[in-house]
C-alpha cells in the first residue's frame, strides 16, 4: 500500500539526516521522497517533488532553514514545515513562526515525540514542542524580552551587523579582519560589544540570534571567497615576480 504522505527532509549532517530518513521510513504512511543539504536545494525540492511535509533544519550553508521556511510557505502554501533544530533560542523559534512554519522541535526528542509533532502538522495543527512552548507563552506573557530583542537590535551599528553575520558564517577574527580591513584586535572589540548589547555571550549564542533575524549570509560568503581567492593570487604572483623578475604579471 503506498505512503499517505511524501516528506522532503532538509539537513546538511549526513548522519542526522540519515537519521531522520530511518525514523520517517519506521511510519508506514511516510515516505521520504527527497533530500537536501542545504535551503536553495530545498525550495527546489519542494517544487520538484511535490513533498506533503518538509522537515527542516535551520543551520544551513547558503540558504538557511528560515529562509528556504518564507520561500517554501510563499510559493508552496500547502506544504507543511516541521523545523527539526538543535536551537532553542528565542528570536529563532519566533522568527520560525514568522517565516510560515508549522511546528518547532528540538533534534533530542524522543522518538515519540518526533512522530506525535509530524502527525500534529500533517493534521493540520501547529506542533511546538515544551521547551519552546515555555519560552513562547513567557515571552507573550510578559512581553518584555520581545521589546528588549528589538531595541537590542536597533542599538547595533552596521559595522557590529556585519561582524554578527560573519560570526554566524564561522569566520575567524584574522579573517573577518581582512574582510573588513580592520585590525583582529578591533574584530575582538566588535564581538565584545556584540554579546553585551545582546546579553549572549557565546559564539553559538551570535549564531542563534543571527538565524533567528534571518541574516542573508550567502551573499557574504561569496565576498570573503573573492577575496580570500583574489588575495591569494595576488600574493602568489608577487612571489612569483620576485623569483623571476624579468617576467610581467598582473591580475
Amino acid at each position: 500500500m503506498a505512503a499517505r504522505y511524501r516528506v522532503l527532509i532538509a539537513e546538511d549532517q549526513t548522519l542526522v539526516r540519515q537519521g531522520l530518513r530511518a525514523l520517517v521510513h519506521t511510519n508506514p504512511d511516510l515516505e521520504v521522497v527527497s533530500e537536501a543539504e542545504n535551503g536553495c536545494e530545498a525550495v527546489r525540492l519542494a517544487g520538484e517533488t511535490a513533498p506533503d511535509l518538509v522537515l527542516m533544519d535551520l543551520s544551513m550553508p547558503g540558504m538557511n532553514g528560515i529562509e528556504a521556511t518564507t520561500e517554501i510557505k510563499a510559493r508552496y502554501p500547502k506544504v507543511k514545515v516541521l523545523v527539526v533544530t538543535a536551537l532553542m533560542n528565542e528570536e529563532c523559534i519566533y522568527a520560525c513562526i514568522r517565516a510560515g512554519a508549522n511546528g518547532y522541535i528540538v533534534k533530542d526528542a524522543t522518538r515519540e515525540q518526533f512522530m506525535r509533532a509530524v502527525d500534529q502538522v500533517l493534521q493540520g495543527q501547529t506542533y511546538l514542542c515544551a521547551a519552546a512552548t515555555e519560552k513562547v507563552v513567557g515571552w507573550f506573557m510578559t512581553g518584555a524580552k520581545t521589546a528588549a530583542a528589538s531595541s537590542a537590535w536597533d542599538t547595533l551599528t552596521h559595522r557590529e551587523r556585519q561582524i554578527l553575520k560573519l560570526v554566524a558564517e564561522g569566520h575567524t577574527n584574522k579573517v573577518m579582519a581582512k574582510f573588513l580591513s580592520v585590525s583582529p584586535k578591533t574584530v575582538e572589540k566588535h564581538r565584545a560589544t556584540l554579546m553585551s548589547k545582546l546579553d549572549v555571550h557565546s559564539t553559538a549564542g551570535l549564531t542563534a540570534y543571527a538565524l533567528g533575524k534571518g541574516l542573508t549570509v550567502s551573499l557574504t560568503k561569496l565576498g570573503l571567497t573573492v577575496y580570500v581567492v583574489g588575495n591569494w593570487l595576488a600574493e602568489s604572483l608577487t612571489k612569483l615576480e620576485q623569483l623571476a623578475p624579468e617576467f610581467s604579471y598582473c591580475l
